[in-house]
């Protein structure tokens, strides 16, 4: 009961610390962050919701993204729940400190986004479809925000594993900005990027939303359908 009240209040609390800190409105430079350790998070073996190793080896055939939308409590929740995929992880990606906390990620000091890696069957799930829910879960004009939750850490990102990838997100989001600008919102702020390092979010973290069905999300989308 103590670690769920500290992180609900650590999370409400983020727009007041938001204005005392103006780094969350930026993302840190390399020089400026925290180093980190050589030792890594040690998460639990199996995956809350379908009962598959959240560590590797995983099967051949799975393909591999990894993605960014707020809040990863709710957004590892809109994954897991798709046919096709065979397992999730929550856990930071994009910054320049190695092994990070959570505690360390939300002071913005890491340059870290509060990411998803999604396993798929591509022969169950296309990568399309799974950046359809993507692009529909959440506001990705929104900059290092989503809702109330302000912040670097969370920021919309894709970081893809290969060039094909790459392209294949940079066309999707083109097309989704097409539609975003014709219902009257901004410029996607995404940041769409290849083979950036993923580091695993401590077990705690992992299913939160599948432990703690009453938990917090704040995941909004904007209405706009993707294609």
């Amino acid at each position: 009961m103590g670690i769920n009240f500290f992180l609900g209040n650590y999370r409400s609390n983020q727009v007041r610390a938001m204005r005392e800190n103006p780094i969350h409105g930026n993302i840190v430079d390399a020089k400026s962050a925290l180093l980190g350790r050589e030792k890594k998070e040690i998460v639990d073996s199996l995956h809350h919701v379908h009962k598959h190793s959240l560590t590797p080896p995983f099967p051949d055939i799975l393909d591999e993204i990894v993605v960014g939308l707020g809040c990863f409590w709710g957004a590892e929740r809109k994954f897991w729940s798709l046919h096709g995929v065979y397992t999730t992880t929550v856990g930071y990606a994009g910054g320049y400190t190695k092994n990070p906390s959570y505690k360390e990620v939300c002071s913005g000091l890491t340059g870290h986004a509060e990411v998803v890696r999604v396993f798929f069957d591509p022969l169950k799930i296309t990568l399309q479809e799974i950046l359809k829910v993507f692009w529909e879960s959440h506001n990705p004009t929104q900059g290092m925000r989503q809702g109330n939750d302000q912040g670097t850490q969370y920021r919309s990102v894709v970081y893809c594993s290969t060039i094909e990838q790459l392209e294949l997100v940079l066309k999707s989001k083109k097309s989704y900005q097409k539609k975003l600008l014709k219902s009257g919102h901004s410029v996607i702020t995404t940041e769409v990027l290849q083979d950036k390092t993923f580091y695993y979010a401590d077990s705690y973290h992992q299913q939160y939303l599948s432990k703690n069905p009453n938990g917090y999300c704040g995941l909004r989308g904007t209405g706009v359908l993707a294609t």
